[in-house]
């Protein structure tokens, strides 16, 4: 039942980090965040018994926040 609980929890923060990501203005913070998402994502496929995919699931997203990064140092961080 705690696990159902937890679970319910983490699909909540993933939809609230998701919609942060989503209307942000400023692109790095975005970027960051989906980083928090990344790391959730990855805490619920340990909590559902999945620690290969969950494995995957960090080393995709540490690489793609470097690229993201990387990538925001060239353009304009702000939307107008």
């Amino acid at each position: 039942m705690h696990s159902l609980i937890l679970e319910a929890v983490l699909l909540m923060a993933l939809i609230a980090i998701t919609l942060v990501v989503i209307f942000d203005k400023d692109l790095l913070a975005a970027v960051v965040t989906y980083c928090a998402f990344s790391f959730i994502t990855m805490f619920l496929y340990i909590v559902m018994g999945a620690p290969d995919v969950a494995f995957t699931e960090a080393v995709i997203g540490v690489i793609s926040t470097i690229y993201f990064v990387i990538s925001l140092r060239n353009i304009d961080r702000r939307c107008k």
